[in-house]
């Protein structure tokens, strides 16, 4: 098969959007589909359904199932769907086989959250989930700075349909050597780790990376892709200096407030409730109000 458009489609700002929850704890899927159109409508091109960003991990398979049909539904025509699929394989299997029934294009491979990963494992683990949606592209998410390109590349061989790389190891030239070990010209390299790390990863081989900021300001983002599809990186920088404390926050703790923090941005410019499911919590008063006051200096 040609997976030539997909690749197109991953060279982008890949946006992990929210999971939005109603009062009663259920998926507010009205909201669900008002924030997909203001992504949409600021000019995203691909999205993943069932992210990080998106609570993925605390989502139960049939909402992970409504999330990838609200995301289809509202992308047809606009945008390509990157859905999320993990867990045990049988689960990742079936998961991806809804996605490709529901018109979903590719899917994005979580990390495996297994406590004990042999490399070749990895490659017996992404194969099978592959081999399963031999039409759809598939994109392993790493975050293991252990693992060789060589397997990568080992994976790529059996599976055709590994068309691309979620990097999110926080070191740029592992990254790099990563990239050229399995292949730099063979797969599309998106930085993984948000806008904060773009501008490295891309002057080590990136073009494109993912964001889960973009669900607040997508122009934001979209203004730091094109400075450095341009190779503008003083000006990607500057796009970087305004979003530096906003991303900050959500590093804390160990990434802790990855989501709260955007959600807490949504529900004070109106557009959803600030609730997320444990092991998240939402943010104490002072950093509501901190956060509150970073998008107020983007002028939204």
């Amino acid at each position: 098969m040609d997976f030539s458009e997909l690749k197109a489609a991953l060279a982008d700002v890949v946006a992990i959007p929210v999971t939005p929850f109603a009062e009663d704890g259920t998926i507010d899927t009205a909201t669900h589909r008002v924030l997909m159109r203001r992504l949409l409508d600021g000019g995203v091109r691909i999205v993943t359904p069932n992210g990080n960003t998106g609570e993925f991990y605390a989502l139960t398979p049939d909402e992970r199932r409504l999330v990838t049909e609200l995301t289809v539904e509202e992308a047809a025509g606009r945008a390509t769907v990157l859905v999320g699929v993990g867990h045990d394989v049988p689960t990742a299997v079936a998961d991806a086989e809804h996605a490709a029934g529901a018109g979903a294009t590719m899917v994005m491979v979580h990390q495996p959250v297994h406590p004990y990963i042999a490399q070749e494992g990895w490659v017996d683990y992404h194969r099978a989930i592959a081999e399963a949606v031999p039409e759809l592209g598939v994109v392993p998410y790493i975050r293991n700075p252990q693992l060789a390109g060589e397997r990568l590349a080992e994976l790529a061989d059996a599976c055709p349909n590994v068309i691309g790389v979620k990097y999110a190891v926080p070191d740029t030239a592992r990254f790099g050597a990563f990239a050229r070990d399995a292949g730099l010209e063979r797969f599309v390299w998106v930085a993984g780790l948000a806008e904060l790390y773009a501008p490295s990863y891309f002057a080590t081989g990136a073009t494109g990376f993912t964001s889960g900021l973009v669900n607040v300001a997508p122009a934001v983002s979209l203004d730091m892709l094109e400075a450095l599809r341009a190779g503008g990186y003083a000006a990607a920088m500057k796009v970087w200096e305004r979003i530096r404390r906003f991303e900050e926050l959500r590093a804390e703790e160990q990434s802790a407030n990855n989501v709260t923090v955007i959600k807490e941005a949504l529900a004070a410019l109106g557009l959803c409730r600030r609730d997320v499911r444990a092991p998240s919590r939402v943010l104490p008063e002072a950093r509501r109000a901190e956060v509150a006051g970073q998008i107020a200096e983007w002028s939204l």
